[in-house]
């Protein structure tokens, strides 16, 4: 039995759409291996770094909670 013929949409390419092939139906084998990305390292955050955004996400709130629940007489 052969395989549908597919056209990438990426490059434009022609191949095999193959039962269990990883990646999208309509890519391509070598346009669907995923980019190799650099892993991000996250920076642990100090005390007074957390302290200052929960300060700015409680005044957040609070305009938010004052615009949407104030009383207009």
């Amino acid at each position: 039995m052969a395989f549908p013929i597919k056209v990438c949409a990426v490059c434009g390419e022609e191949f095999e759409l193959k039962p269990g092939k990883p990646g999208f139906a309509n890519r391509c084998p070598a346009c669907s291996e995923p980019e190799s990305a650099d892993p991000v390292t996250k920076r642990g955050m100090d005390a007074d770094e957390r302290k200052s955004l929960a300060e700015a996400n409680e005044a957040r709130r609070q305009a938010m909670r004052n615009l949407l629940y104030r009383k207009d007489s």
